[in-house]
């Protein structure tokens, strides 16, 4: 379906001034047409976009809407996209969905993840050494946001850490909206083929990591060698540039609201808070989560028919003041920030979620108490923030202390 002249245009871009809050279209089509129709690919398609909490969380929970970009009018983030492997299973539905997340769901249990917190307070309190003894400014994000959940994905997938740099560039790659499709698919099948080759190197030389495990899986038939790989070349791209975003980003954030910063250096409940309310306020994945209706919906008065697109910018929905009080104050002691929709809802919601709230409580906390006196060493204008990319972020933070 072609827009109409009417049809305002899909943006990521936030003005000046605002760059910390969703771009103000969004706030006004919640207030006035919460459900309505958006201009994608340059008018050739017209999905809807859903920006209430409530109407977002009744999507996202419903069976009636499918994640397979390969529906007609699924309004994917590039036009054409096909079908991803199997391990990547945030683009398929039940039942290689459900098989693919429950071959990993152990590996993701908050018992599993406590076991990781030591090692991930070891590397950050690596990094901020390393950052102090550098003369500043130093960027944050090429020093200490990039290469912490990198080790830390590294660590948990039994990845070794030289090879970092290989699969950043490939993952800046697949995530770049400006990215042509065959770059892309090409940066994806590259990760692929390094993981594949993991695969065999961790069944020839087991070792206490997930690789390994998954090669068990894949030995016992419950998985192939290419689902292995896939999945591990799939948590290697979330695991590492949602979090990286979320330090930088969430750093950039606490200083701009200094009064704020006592919350995150707070007991371990309070810290835990505070992250849930940075989760919201920016919920980073400002490209909106993507559905295609299977059956005609009716919500909120609205038919979705079946057929039809829909995107549901989780960074509005966070801001949606009939949920939130003064959603867009950052609160850090809000009662029910938890409730956010950063992670999605539903059987979809990210797997990672218990380590990237594992990183986040204790490696913001841990850059305050290091650096008390830690300052953007640039005007706020001079950011580059990541405006053409699936996450939000900031491109590089140079900081002083």
């Amino acid at each position: 379906m072609t827009s109409s002249p009417t049809v305002p245009a899909f943006t990521l871009v936030r003005p000046q001034g605002a760059l910390l809050d969703p771009p103000p279209l969004y706030a006004e089509l919640r207030a006035t047409q919460p459900i309505s129709r958006v201009s994608l690919w340059e008018g050739q398609l017209s999905p809807w976009l859903v920006t209430r909490w409530e109407d977002a969380r009744t999507v996202l929970g419903s069976p009636a809407f499918s994640t397979d970009p390969t529906h007609p009018g699924a309004p994917s983030f590039r036009k054409d996209t096909p079908q991803g492997r199997r391990g990547f299973f945030v683009g398929h539905d039940d039942p290689v969905h459900a098989m693919m997340r429950r071959t990993l769901t152990r590996e993701f249990m908050v018992k599993r993840i406590n076991e990781l917190r030591p090692a991930i307070a070891r590397l950050t309190d690596e990094l901020l050494t390393g950052l102090t003894e550098q003369n500043g400014p130093v960027d944050l994000v090429e020093h200490f946001a990039l290469p912490l959940p990198s080790l830390v994905i590294c660590e948990l997938l039994g990845v070794p850490y030289e090879d970092h740099a290989f699969f950043q560039e490939h993952s800046k790659a697949i995530v770049d909206f400006n990215a042509t499709a065959q770059k892309a698919a090409q940066a994806l099948a590259s990760l692929s083929a390094y993981l594949l080759a993991l695969v065999e190197t961790k069944r020839a030389k087991p070792g206490n990591d997930l690789i390994t495990r998954l090669a068990m899986r894949a030995d016992e038939g419950v998985i192939t060698d290419q689902d292995a790989a896939d999945l591990g070349a799939f948590l290697l791209l979330a695991g590492h540039e949602t979090t990286a975003n979320m330090i930088s980003l969430s750093t950039v954030t606490l200083l701009s609201h200094p009064d704020q910063i006592p919350h995150i250096l707070g007991g371990e409940e309070q810290v835990a808070g505070a992250v849930e309310e940075l989760l919201r306020y920016l919920s980073i994945v400002h490209g909106g989560l993507r559905r295609t209706a299977v059956e005609d919906v009716t919500i909120d008065g609205v038919t979705i028919r079946a057929g039809e697109g829909v995107i549901i910018p989780v960074h509005v929905a966070n801001r949606d003041p009939e949920f939130f009080t003064a959603p867009d104050d950052l609160d850090l002691g809000r009662a029910n920030a938890r409730q956010h929709l950063a992670f999605g809802y539903g059987i979809h919601q990210c797997l990672g979620q218990p380590l990237a709230r594992a990183e986040l409580q204790i490696v913001l906390p841990e850059i305050f108490r290091r650096l008390p006196e830690l300052k953007i060493a640039v005007p706020m204008d001079e950011i580059a923030f990541k405006q053409d990319t699936v996450v939000y972020g900031v491109v590089e933070l140079p900081v002083t202390w």
